[in-house]
């Protein structure tokens, strides 16, 4: 299950641990009904075999406001895709399909 970055520290510890990994952000909110629909299919994807090298992570974009105006996050669900620390792609919107084709094509 992907952990929630709380704070603005938490989200560049995440990255900065992380290393080489790839990993993905999403870019949540409580009110969003696509967010929900998506949440649990980004929670599943974490857990699956396929994508065990790649570290999930969601932030809530009212919760840390400070980090989403900070990653430039106008809409919601926005994925986005780090690797060293440095943005790499992103994806907007809840198309499971495409989230799991940048995921295969980005790990």
């Amino acid at each position: 299950m992907p952990q929630f970055l709380e704070t603005k520290d938490a989200f560049k510890q995440a990255l900065k641990a992380a290393g080489d990994k790839l990993v993905v952000v999403d870019f949540t909110a409580s009110w969003c009904g696509p967010c929900q629909m998506i949440g649990p299919k980004f929670a599943t994807m974490s857990e699956e075999p396929e994508f065990s090298g790649v570290v999930f992570y969601k932030v809530d974009v009212d919760a840390n406001d400070e980090t989403a105006e900070e990653q430039g996050i106008s809409a919601m669900p926005t994925f986005i895709f780090y690797r060293n620390g440095k943005k790499v792609d992103n994806l907007t919107g809840a198309n499971e399909a495409k989230l799991r084709q940048k995921l295969r094509d980005l790990k």
